[in-house]
């Protein structure tokens, strides 16, 4: 999932807890503030500061590294250090503007984490680049392998620091803070839609402040925010929610009609997301392709090539041995302590549900007690979760030594010898229990055309929302869409949402329920 920096929307602080039915007529926009992009901007300037001296640090370092270890014992002392510190200050200074003319501070940009990746990557060589041509011009004495090195380092070291910075502002989202107001515009089902998309991604930092469309469709609805009225009124209902962004439902107002609301919301100055009206199709599958000067777009086919099928098992192959191998160490140091703790058995085995529906076993360390399923049955009415899936954050049934495996994933490591028998892969649907299979309706199932895997598009980006609609819509979205590349950037994902709850753990110096229930498969 992509992350808004908040750079394009502006934060309000603005609370609406009055809810109105959907029957009742809508608040007095007499007194509502008109939404200007210079008001309660502070938010997302803080936030554009915090990135700036984020990309600003990363850059400094990388470079002050690559020209200054290499050669130093060769420099000539303190001679050579007004030469050095030209050319790490042309180095940040050049890449920070490179940065922000390729408007990598603005959330609709940066929030595209394969857009943000290539830009990056273009700074990186171009601040290279320009230190040569300043070797020649400006004396500054910079050699090709430096050049090469500083690029390789800051492209590293800006793209962890924004990772970094990714991870804690989703984790202040989540905890309601940073977020923008937003209305939605279009009450039927794709407004919904909409609506529960928002609600069910707290880290995408929206918060619906109230609807815009029918108030009957409002009413067989479950909305939880206030109706603001119809959309002949919708600028002055947006000035009434306090809010400067909307999404709309293209789906839900006629063509003559979208287009005036679009209109005057954007003389209004409010920043306008429209839908497309289809879900699941990656937007690497759509062109713009204007038809006499028209918006459309053209979507490429699920066209995927035998060597995408053979890279991806040979990925799997080598990176399962290679793990196993290098994780060898800690299955002993973990199976020994497992061991000693209830003198129970070391692995979990339970069956799951893989490609074209065939049944396998997975491998787990075990972090439960020898009779957690026998427990299960008394456990179901503290579900924290919809649908058929399960979630408690203080599972009684939860070990000590199982909370500190789960919180840094390690009982995940035997799930590399299924990914090497060929029953899992690394990246895929998450393994469903057979009793979750048969609830599954005709087009939940279609996730078994690919293997489960060990992580993937909902372990990486819900895995703590309790909404199902969540959970199939991300897994079917990977189904349709699965590459090499997204693979590729799912494992990245992965390793930084471990390292940022294995860093929470070690803050709170315990594990807390919830980091290590969320870690975990849902069932052990």
């Amino acid at each position: 999932m992509t992350t808004n920096y908040g750079g394009d929307w502006v934060a309000s602080a603005t609370q609406h807890s009055a809810r109105l039915a959907p029957t009742v007529e809508p608040r007095s926009l007499e007194t509502a503030p008109a939404p200007t992009r210079a008001t309660n901007g502070r938010g997302s300037q803080s936030l554009r500061r915090i990135l700036v001296l984020l990309d600003a640090a990363a850059v400094f370092a990388a470079w002050s590294i690559a020209l200054t270890f290499p050669d130093g014992l060769d420099r000539p002392g303190w001679s050579h250090f007004p030469n050095l510190i030209v050319a790490i200050s042309l180095a940040t200074g050049a890449s920070l503007a490179m940065i922000a003319s390729q408007r990598l501070y603005l959330a609709r940009v940066c929030s595209v984490r394969a857009v943000e990746t290539v830009r990056l990557g273009r700074t990186a060589i171009l601040a290279a680049l320009l230190l040569q041509a300043g070797e020649r011009r400006l004396g500054i004495h910079v050699s090709l392998n430096e050049s090469i090195g500083g690029a390789a380092l800051c492209f590293a070291f800006l793209t962890a620091s924004r990772d970094g910075y990714r991870a804690w502002l989703k984790a202040h989202r989540r905890a309601g803070r940073h977020s923008r107001p937003i209305v939605i515009i279009g009450a039927n089902e794709e407004g919904y839609d909409l609506y529960r998309l928002v609600g069910n991604h707290p880290e995408l930092g929206f918060r619906v402040c109230g609807v815009v469309g029918s108030p009957s469709e409002v009413a067989d609805r479950s909305y939880d925010v206030p109706w603001l009225g119809d959309v002949n009124h919708v600028v002055d209902a947006v000035r009434l929610a306090g809010a400067n962004g909307v999404l709309v439902a293209a789906s839900s107002l006629p063509s003559a009609q979208l287009n005036r609301v679009v209109r005057d919301l954007l003389v209004a100055g409010v920043h306008v997301h429209l839908s497309s009206g289809i879900r699941g199709i990656d937007v690497r599958r759509m062109r713009a392709q204007p038809m006499a000067h028209e918006p459309l777009f053209y979507l490429e086919p699920v066209s995927l090539a035998r060597w995408q099928m053979v890279t991806k098992r040979s990925l799997d192959l080598v990176m399962s041995g290679l793990g196993l191998v290098l994780a060898a160490p800690v299955l002993g140091a973990c199976a020994l302590a497992i061991k000693l703790s209830d003198k129970g058995p070391v692995f979990f085995r339970q069956q799951r549900v893989g490609q074209d529906g065939k049944a396998f076993t997975i491998l787990k360390l075990r972090t439960m007690v020898t009779d957690a399923e026998e427990r299960l049955a008394g456990l179901v009415e503290r579900n924290q979760r919809e649908g058929v899936l399960f979630k408690l954050d203080d599972d009684p049934r939860v070990t000590k030594i199982g909370r500190i495996l789960r919180a840094t994933s390690l009982d995940e490591l035997p799930q590399l010898i299924n990914v090497a028998r060929g029953d899992m892969s690394l990246v895929g649907p998450r393994p469903a229990l057979p009793i979750e299979v048969a609830q599954f309706d005709e087009e939940l199932l279609a996730r078994q055309r690919v293997r489960p895997g060990i992580t993937g598009l909902w372990q990486v980006e819900a895995r703590d929302s309790a909404s199902f609609q969540a959970y199939q819509r991300l897994d079917l979205f990977y189904v349709e869409n699965w590459s090499v590349s997204l693979d590729l950037a799912i494992l990245l994902s992965t390793v930084q949402t471990v390292a940022s709850r294995g860093i929470r753990a070690l803050r709170k110096r315990t594990a807390p329920a919830a980091d290590s229930a969320s870690v975990s498969w849902l069932l052990d």
